[in-house]
């Protein structure tokens, strides 16, 4: 049976390094301490673009040109793009078509979007996956992931302006006859938290024909705990339903967003710390690249090897839960 094998994975992100103490000096300065959120969210640094030569279409173009090194490939290899991202640089064109003029991809090659949020690269390899079992002409894929996060960070709210980064990550997607790769997903889609995270705050119509702020994230407050029981069920269904177990699976590559939310779903199943990939006081919150920059991490370190089963878990906004699981 044909597998879809993660060949190589790269990240790119910018030299300057932002370290808590900034953020805390200043909401000081607006009236707020934000050392226990800091805490609670499990940042120490994060990597700021602060040149106007970077942005997140630059990221992704660069962390796919290494990907593509790593794997002995050029660009004319790639059968299918997809650009992960939810700070699109463009709308028109899509980034996709950017990063298929920068790699010198070819005529025959698929390019498109995706944006689901924090969940969209995580989202963007599944359904890059399954599509290629699917298609008997499509043998390989790019999928780049790429936020520009600190661009549309609200100076106001420390949710996002002290606890997101900026980064971007590149997987290559190959056709195996092995016995590794894509193996299932679970997704829970539920819409009551719809208007809670908005960009542009009040629509891109208001943004643009009145006198609505578009240039921040507007954050407004939410019990995220309520994701948490849904999970839960997700991780039992998908582990029942390919007759594996807690003890099969060697890492978790979870969302960043919150080392709190981490640490529950490892009290709720009772995984030991070794197989748990946290790199949020590193890189802070990434977005789309989240997951995959903790599987590159856990690969470099080591911790991850071939034949190793990972399962991946992440949320959206709104909200939607997606977990994947892969044999690396």
């Amino acid at each position: 049976m044909t597998g879809i094998k993660m060949k190589a994975i790269a990240i790119y992100h910018p030299s300057k390094v932002v370290e808590n103490d900034f953020y805390i000096e200043h909401f000081k300065e607006r009236g707020k301490d934000i050392s226990h959120f800091l805490e609670v969210m499990g940042r120490k640094q994060r990597y700021i673009i602060d040149n106007e030569d970077e942005n997140g279409l630059t990221m992704g173009i660069e962390a796919a040109k290494r990907v593509l090194e790593k794997a002995q490939m050029k660009g004319k290899d790639i059968d299918y793009i997809i650009f992960s991202t939810q700070v699109p640089e463009t709308t028109f064109p899509m980034n996709a078509m950017y990063l298929h003029d920068a790699i010198g991809a070819d005529h025959h090659t698929m390019v498109m979007d995706t944006n689901a949020n924090c969940a969209g690269m995580t989202v963007s390899v599944e359904q890059a996956s399954r599509y290629m079992m699917a298609n008997p002409h499509v043998h390989t894929a790019l999928v780049v992931g790429s936020d520009y996060n600190s661009l549309i960070a609200n100076p106001e709210q420390e949710i996002t302006y002290a606890n997101y980064g900026d980064a971007a990550c590149a997987v290559i997607l190959e056709k195996t006859e092995e016995d590794t790769g894509f193996i299932d997903s679970i997704y829970f889609t539920d819409s009551v938290n719809r208007e809670k995270i908005s960009y542009p705050a009040k629509g891109l119509t208001k943004s643009l024909k009145g006198d609505a702020d578009i240039r921040f994230i507007d954050w407004l407050p939410f019990d995220g705990d309520m994701a948490m029981p849904p999970t839960y069920e997700m991780f039992e269904t998908m582990l029942d339903r390919n007759k594996l177990t807690w003890k099969d699976i060697d890492a978790c590559c979870f969302t960043q967003f919150a080392l709190s939310n981490i640490h529950k779903v490892q009290k709720q199943f009772d995984i030991e710390d070794e197989k748990i990939i946290y790199v949020g006081d590193t890189y802070a919150y990434t977005g789309t690249s989240s997951p995959f920059i903790a599987l590159y991490e856990g690969i470099k370190s080591g911790r991850i090897k071939r034949g190793d089963h990972v399962l991946f878990w992440t949320i959206g906004a709104g909200y939607q839960l997606v977990a994947t699981l892969f044999k690396y």
